[in-house]
């Protein structure tokens, strides 16, 4: 690798990675292992940043005699939106992959793979041996260093360029192929680990050309202690509601649909909710403070026993982190049909796997191996065919309109209000939770706003400025699409609840597909598969 410090970092190589968690790392390290140098740019530090790292992780991780009900059971959830072979396919790369890291750190449990298994392990743990196993094989990490837009030449992506935070200037990469790996958007709703989740990959993305799917599907709520971040989902299936008068709540409700549409959602507009945790049998609490340290952490330091006592909880904006929409997958190498560009983990649209439905936990673990892998070999072979990066006529160009060139700042607080806007927008579980066609309007009308309001006046010069500035633009951008795709989605299916549309209708079994930025155009798709008897 070549490096000019003349105006900052510049580095040429072949596949650049951006992101730092397990698809960004599994891409990473498949990407050297196919012989591709591998740059890495994270925008905190590879291995503890992010939503996996403070986690603990099941994989989707099934034997094959189990596989038919588990996908039909996936499918049944997220509304049979999900295409069965790209099922199958994440079954067989994850049941062949995964153990490469579980049997190294003691986490195999086993082969038997029954439909429910997942083998658990600490997400600390996990991320520190994927940064380690990178490192070893010879990846060069950039930490601390969020990309802000891409590179383009010759009709094809061609690289990226960012800030340090720590060196307060700027890095560029010249790359023959690309992987998008920076998570989905969390809205900076405070979501354990979900902050640096600001929908980036999506922005870049569209921006160099590439559709997005699923984006009606981004509105998960977690739940969590009141003011707190930890928000294990499915061990809320162990708890009883109550309202504040005492009366118990119905918990009809999963951890792949989300509160919204259930009773519970409708009580959290009307009042406070409480929780406790006692459909946990006194001899299984030692086995879930152990499997899911951090859930119990919070209540140790609330002075509370979740399973005696009740404690209120809140809904938590989990967007697409848990959530479904993201970018186009054009092919099964995670290619997003733009030249020179790959997408992998949240930063892909997981509509094909998970449906309408969260894929929770153990689906979406498994889809950041699959993609990884699969994005990683890809782009390793077409760095390989296209050749050096400095070897093209044309010289790169970057791609966003506030990417990394620093302008003088306009008012100071002219951000901090536009975060607060896009908030007050999309985190409301009575606005984006349980939707209707008036109150997305609004909403969106008034997110237009802010982004034109972005987009024609505001500009940053110092580093932080210029990051924030650029995270503001991507989750505005992505509240919009969001809320188009929900608009245009007249029906109820999986975690997308239109209170004006309460059924769901057998002729939106469809995709919808959206590319463009400032005036984004909608296609709807019929989806062409339909293995499971719908």
């Amino acid at each position: 690798m070549n490096s000019d410090i003349s105006d900052g970092l510049a580095l040429e190589t072949d596949v650049l990675v951006i992101g730092g968690g397990p698809a960004a790392t599994w891409a990473a390290l498949t990407a050297r292992e196919e012989g591709a140098r591998v740059v890495l740019a994270d925008k905190g530090y590879c291995g503890s940043s992010g939503v996996a790292a403070p986690s603990t992780i099941g994989h989707w991780w099934v034997a094959e005699e189990n596989r038919p009900a588990a996908m039909a059971e996936k499918a049944r959830a997220g509304g049979y939106l999900s295409d069965p072979a790209w099922m199958a396919r994440i079954l067989d790369e994850t049941w062949r992959t995964w153990p490469r890291i579980a049997d190294r750190r003691g986490y195999r449990q086993g082969d038997d793979g029954d439909a429910g298994a997942q083998p658990l392990v600490q997400g600390p743990v996990y991320l520190r041996e994927m940064r380690r196993l990178i490192k070893q094989a010879g990846v060069t990490i950039l930490d601390h260093s969020p990309a802000l837009e891409l590179l383009a030449a010759d009709g094809a992506v061609c690289g990226a360029r960012g800030l340090r935070r720590h060196a307060a200037g700027p890095w560029r990469v010249h790359a023959g192929a690309v992987i998008l790996a920076t998570g989905g958007c969390a809205f900076k709703s405070g979501c354990l680990g979900g902050n640096v989740a600001t929908g980036d990959g999506y922005l870049m993305a569209a921006e160099a050309g590439a559709r997005l799917t699923g984006m009606e599907f981004s509105n998960y709520y977690g739940l969590v202690p009141v003011g707190c971040s930890i928000d294990k989902n499915g061990y809320y299936l162990l708890a009883t509601y109550y309202d504040e008068r005492g009366r118990e709540i119905d918990r009809g409700w999963s951890p792949p649909a989300g509160v919204v549409g259930t009773a519970i959602a409708r009580a959290f507009i009307e009042g406070p909710v409480f929780a406790r945790f006692d459909r946990v049998a006194p001899q299984d609490r030692l086995a879930v403070r152990a499997s899911q340290p951090n859930l119990l952490i919070q209540f140790d330091r609330l002075g509370i026993d979740p399973f005696t006592e009740k404690f209120r909880i809140e809904p938590i904006m989990e967007g697409s982190v848990r959530g479904t929409g993201g970018v186009v997958v054009a092919d099964e190498t995670c290619w997003t049909g733009v030249p020179g560009l790959w997408v992998a983990g949240d930063t892909a649209s997981r509509q094909h796997i998970t449906g309408a439905a969260s894929g929770a936990g153990s689906a979406n673990a498994a889809w950041t191996v699959s993609s990884g892998r699969w994005s990683g070999k890809a782009a390793a072979r077409h760095a390989r065919e296209r050749g050096s990066p400095r070897g093209h006529p044309t010289p790169a160009a970057p791609e966003g309109r506030n990417g990394a060139a620093a302008r003088p700042t306009t008012e100071a607080g002219a951000l901090q209000r536009l975060e607060k806007l896009i908030g007050a927008e999309v985190h409301p579980l009575e606005k984006n939770g349980l939707r209707s066609a008036t109150g997305m309007t609004e909403a969106l009308g008034r997110l237009e706003n802010g982004w034109d309001l972005l987009r024609n006046g505001l500009a940053a010069d110092d580093v932080r400025a210029r990051i924030r500035l650029r995270e503001t633009e991507a989750m505005l951008a992505t509240a919009r699409w969001s809320y188009i795709a929900a608009l245009a989605r007249e029906e109820t299916r999986g975690m997308h609840v239109r209170a004006d549309f309460p059924a769901t209708e057998q002729g939106q079994h469809r995709q919808l597909i959206l590319s463009g930025i400032d005036a984004p155009v909608l296609e709807a798709v019929p989806v062409a598969w339909n293995d499971f008897g719908q």
